[in-house]
């Protein structure tokens, strides 16, 4: 797979299938980091069966598309069962978390604004 540049500027960026960018793997959750701009960073996020990410809780705003499998995301104290193409919105200062509650992985689309979330935080 070819590694995609993810720091852009007025250029437009396209991404084929299968191009990577920053790929980050920790404990049954991958998150490969494909755009960065000073204004959005947008990221595919896989979670193997029975894991989950840590509670997460920063400025911004996130929208979550689930392109396979059954995902929990938690939002505050509000549990939102997805499946694939539900769409969430949230605004990041609540403190949230992704769960795969299926048996096999999740792969879903996280678009965040401003770009807050950082590879420190996973």
């Amino acid at each position: 797979m070819e590694e995609t540049s993810i720091n852009i500027n007025d250029t437009p960026l396209l991404i084929r299938k299968g191009d990577e960018g920053r790929v980050v793997s920790k404990n049954g959750r991958i998150y490969n980091i494909l755009v960065e701009s000073k204004n959005m960073k947008v990221t595919i996020a896989e979670l193997e069966p029975n894991s989950e990410s840590r509670w997460f809780k920063h400025d911004g705003e996130e929208i979550h598309l689930v392109l396979e499998g059954k995902l929990e995301y938690t939002v505050g104290e509000t549990i939102y069962n997805l499946k694939e193409g539900d769409i969430l919105w949230h605004k990041s200062n609540y403190k949230h978390k992704a769960k795969n509650i299926g048996d096999k992985k999740i792969v879903y689309i996280t678009i965040g604004t401003p770009p807050t979330f950082k590879e420190s935080m996973m």
